[in-house]
Formats: C-alpha cells, structure tokens, sequence
C-alpha cells in the first residue's frame, strides 16, 4: 500500500510538471533551504539547491504546486526499533530526495504576497550510514549494560508524510522577489535493521545478541525554513 500510494504521488507530479507550458503566467521559485529534524542534526540542501514552487493557479486565491529538494542529511533519527530508544539521530549523513504535492491558499499583492500551504510528499533517503555511537548508547540503556558494540544490515523504504506551512513574498522588481517560506513535516519510511550487538556489565561476561527490527522507521518530522528567489516571464 505504501509503495503504490508512493508511486502514485510522484506519477501525478511528474504529468504535473510535464503538462507546464512556458509560456504560462505561473511564477518559477528557486531556493535554499534548511531542515532541523526532529532529534537530529542540522542539515543543507546539495547543490543545485532545489526548485519548489511550481504550479498552475486555479482562479486568483488557490493553486497545486510540486518541486523536488535533494538534501544532505547531517543525522536523522530511527523509531519503533523493537527495544531501544533514542533522542539522538541514528542515520546519517545520507542523501535525502524530497519530492511534495501542495494545495496553496494565496493571497496577492502588486508587490506582496502571503501563502499558506498544506500538502503531502514522498522522501527517499540513500547512501545511508549508521551513527553506531549514538546506536551502542542506546543499547546499553535498553540493556542495562555498562558497554556495547553493534554491527547492522539496514533497508531503506519509500517514506510517505504531510506538512503545512507559510510563504511571504515581497517583489523588488516586477520580475524579481525574495521569499521567505517555512513549513513543518510528519512523516517516516520503513528502515529495517537486522545485525547484532555484543555488550555487558564490567562485572560480568559478554553477550551477542542478534536483533531483526522490521517495524523501525526513519522520523521525516522537522522544520524547513527557506529563503528563495521567485521569478515571473
């Protein structure tokens, strides 16, 4: 179900973006982006940067619009991993490719504009690399141990979410504006870990453990905060 609804999302971006004709009167964003995420770490996009924004109006007060940001991951975090827990990123770094489908209520000026957004999108991450610091702590507070050393097989799934936000445009030029654009994310994709951890108390001998965590998840929840440039024909 996930992958099909997945599939689903980007195919109706992809005719969104192919049924564009250039010369339509809808505006063309180009920005940079930020997205703190929920227990992780900071992280930038990878450039190009990314294009959002682009749309077809329906009327002067609602548009659909799409747009694709690849970014760089600094850590995000896993949940649901069958034991421990952790308010520290797991994952990462990693590619991240984003892709969104928003509805867009607006309001527009001669030189001002106000939007408010609220969409789904589909993520994808790749290049993954596990934080095993942050996962070995985990594990001796789920075990109760005084040390542990873990080593993991890790697949990554199609990720599925929502999000809202705002954007405030102010034009310097008829043709030229500066956006100021935010907005907050809530989703996650399968990320199944299999492997083991080998740990114990001083006092005591090692174990090995073995662990299949196939309900665990990569937490796509956070904040983007976006400064871009808009441009109209």
């Amino acid at each position: 179900m996930r992958k099909f609804a997945g599939i689903l999302i980007l195919s109706s971006l992809f005719l969104m973006l192919g049924s564009m004709r250039p010369a339509s009167a809808q505006e063309m964003g180009l920005s940079f982006s930020y997205f703190i995420p929920k227990d992780g770490y900071f992280s930038t996009p990878v450039s190009p940067f990314s294009l959002r924004g682009i749309g077809i109006d329906f009327g002067r007060y609602f548009a659909v619009q799409t747009g694709f940001s690849l970014y760089r991951m600094s850590g995000m975090n896993v949940k649901d991993m069958d034991g421990p827990e952790s308010d520290k990123p797991i994952v990462g770094p990693n590619f991240t490719i984003m892709v969104p489908a928003e509805l867009v209520l607006q309001f527009i000026g001669q030189q001002q504009e106000f939007r408010i957004k609220a969409g789904g999108f589909a993520f994808y991450g790749f290049a993954n690399k596990i934080n095993y610091g942050n996962l070995d702590k985990a594990i001796v507070a789920f075990e109760g141990w005084d040390v542990a050393n873990a080593s993991t097989d890790h697949k990554h799934g199609l990720g599925l979410g929502y999000f809202f936000g705002a954007e405030y445009v102010l034009f310097v030029t008829r043709q030229w504006g500066v956006s100021l654009e935010g907005n907050y994310f809530i989703g996650d994709a399968p990320f199944e870990m299999t492997g083991e951890y080998t740990g114990g108390t001083e006092s005591g001998p090692l174990e090995t453990r073995s662990f299949d965590w196939q309900d665990s998840k990569i937490d796509f929840t956070g904040l983007e905060i976006s400064i871009g440039v808009i441009i109209t024909p």
